[in-house]
């Protein structure tokens, strides 16, 4: 249960990030709703509070380990602890490999790898001070176990993040902190269209593909990320896939 507790939610002032911030939120969590856009992120926070819930909104730049410390700083004021951190701020840039510019892999690598370091050791400072435990839940993706065409940056940031998870779980479990990691598939966000535009593929390409022959939604993507955050469960190091059967099916596509 979150209830009554501290949530930090990064990326959180649109997509998969906005929802989870407002479930934690329901669910009786103070949320921390912070991104780059102050502005997006106040607007989150003030819909959170018009629904009965608590929230604060800051700005932040995950991958500035001063910005990423003045969030933790500005969360404990606030609310005087902190107990749950998801790291979901990333961002991805496509191209061939061996045309990629060294300057859109570092940015990649930032966001997606470094940022959620940067997060989960100023978050995990805290917990152990605090003494009584804690989770942290990355948002991996499902390309952190497979290749794909010009997708190097993203899907080796979201491997990552896989095994920083397996790192972070054994280092910190003497504290009582679980941290695991959510690998979404297919999730329908504006992030998704993005990527539907400039790949070239269609949401019957994702179907197909797809053993529930849909995409995922915000809110499913939200209550495993609840579910995560409880401490309710036995898990920590674990990697829970969240997307449709898609990492399962050996076939490659339906029908053939």
């Amino acid at each position: 249960m979150v209830e009554n507790e501290t949530a930090i939610v990064t990326g959180s002032s649109r997509g998969i990030g906005k929802q989870v911030a407002k479930t934690l939120a329901a669910d009786g969590a103070n949320v921390v709703v912070c991104s780059r856009s102050v502005e997006d992120s106040e607007a989150v926070a003030e819909g959170i509070e018009a629904d009965g819930g608590s929230a604060l909104a800051v700005e932040v730049d995950v991958s500035e380990k001063e910005s990423v410390e003045r969030l933790v700083e500005r969360t404990v004021e606030a609310f005087g602890r902190v107990d749950t951190l998801v790291n979901n701020a990333g961002i991805n840039i496509r191209g061939p490999a061996e045309e990629m510019a060294p300057e859109d892999w570092q940015k990649v690598m930032d966001v997606n790898l470094t940022g959620p370091f940067y997060c989960a050791q100023a978050v995990g400072k805290r917990l152990i001070e605090q003494g009584d435990g804690g989770d942290i839940v990355n948002i991996s993706s499902m390309m952190g176990e497979m290749g794909q065409q010009d997708r190097t940056p993203y899907n080796t940031s979201k491997g990552g993040i896989n095994n920083l998870t397996r790192c972070l779980a054994v280092e910190w479990a003497e504290h009582d902190i679980y941290v695991n990691a959510l690998a979404p598939g297919y999730i329908m966000t504006d992030m998704a269209a993005e990527a539907q535009e400039e790949a070239d593929f269609t949401e019957q390409d994702v179907r197909d593909r797809t053993p529930l022959d849909r995409f995922g939604t915000p809110e499913e993507i939200a209550n495993c990320v609840s579910f995560l955050a409880s401490h309710d469960h036995y898990m920590t190091g674990e990697v829970l896939h969240a997307d449709g059967g898609w990492t399962a099916f050996g076939w490659g596509a339906k029908d053939r």
